[in-house]
């Protein structure tokens, strides 16, 4: 298949790598230091499996979606709409759009941009790019995404690449689950910048810090019509073990200078709740640490990668 991955960071990197091992013709569209050391030396993909380097091929325009019969579309949050105009013109009638994205209103965003169907896929993978074109895994990778014509092909194709993917009706609550996950370790390790171990590792009282970001969540989300699983606390404190090396990509961006998704996950519980007349005094504040850190940045700048 020709598979073109809009926003190939250290999730896109990652998947489009996986994909590409597996022989599929994959493009992706990234940032230029990037684009060029993968068009040069192709992509170094580093896995707790396997460290293999794979043909592909690498662009900074969205053009180079022409062709393809999918597209994952793995911008940061704060990038959505724009990527979705600069795709649009470029955009075949049978093409298959995925959000591989945090968030939870991404697909909906992107779906008013590009005026067509946007398959909802929640992530659970630990990356990082590790230099240009060099993409390191450090742990999970399995995706649950919503039912639609084409998601059984999709977890079929996926499947075979050695990608776990569940076809599930339940994806908004997935996507909530998930935001909830990101509320707790991003901004903590952006912070702090230390890994998920080591957060958890803290004899400091990290446990119930992260129970006071989940409890507002939850009662933004009942609110909000979602209803999470009865273990969601207990689904956050187990995660640090799942990847204790991984720094949050909060913490990778501001580590090279850009800004983060921090608007669209703590920050949109914070204005949800504000909507919803519930406070979030702890998510506030944590989106505001994270804020005031970036206006430290040389120069803030979001993009494809």
């Amino acid at each position: 298949m020709k598979i073109a991955v809009m926003g190939a960071g250290a999730v896109g990197c990652y998947y489009g790598g996986m994909l590409a091992r597996a022989g599929h013709e994959v493009t992706l569209i990234a940032r230029a230091h990037h684009a060029e050391a993968m068009n040069a030396q192709g992509l170094l993909l580093e896995t707790q499996a396997f460290t293999q380097r794979m043909r592909v091929a690498a662009g900074t325009n969205a053009s180079a979606v022409r062709g393809a019969q999918w597209v994952l579309v793995c911008v940061k949050s704060t990038d959505t709409e724009s990527a979705g105009r600069a795709l649009a013109p470029h955009l075949a009638e049978g093409t298959v759009v995925l959000s591989l994205q945090n968030g939870v209103d991404n697909a909906e965003r992107l779906q008013a941009v590009i005026g067509r169907l946007v398959i909802l896929a929640v992530v659970y993978v630990a990356t990082e790019m590790a230099g240009p074109g060099h993409v390191r895994h450090h742990g999970r990778g399995e995706l649950v995404i919503a039912p639609s014509p084409a998601s059984a092909d999709i977890a079929t194709t996926l499947g075979a690449a050695g990608v776990p993917v569940q076809v599930s009706d339940d994806v908004a609550v997935a996507l909530w689950a998930k935001l909830v996950l990101n509320c707790a370790y991003n901004a903590l390790s952006a912070i702090t910048r230390l890994t998920y171990g080591e957060i958890m590792d803290s004899p400091l009282d990290v446990p119930r810090v992260m129970q006071d970001i989940v409890h507002e969540c939850q009662r933004v989300a009942q609110a909000s019509g979602i209803a999470l699983p009865a273990d969601t606390l207990d689904a956050v404190l187990r995660l640090a073990a799942t990847m204790p090396a991984q720094m949050s990509s909060t913490a990778q961006d501001l580590a090279r200078g850009k800004r983060s998704e921090i608007d669209h996950l703590n920050g949109f519980i914070v204005r949800r709740g504000e909507a919803l007349g519930i406070a979030t005094p702890v998510n506030r504040l944590l989106h505001t640490l994270v804020r005031l850190l970036e206006k430290n940045l040389p120069a803030a700048q979001g993009g494809a990668a």
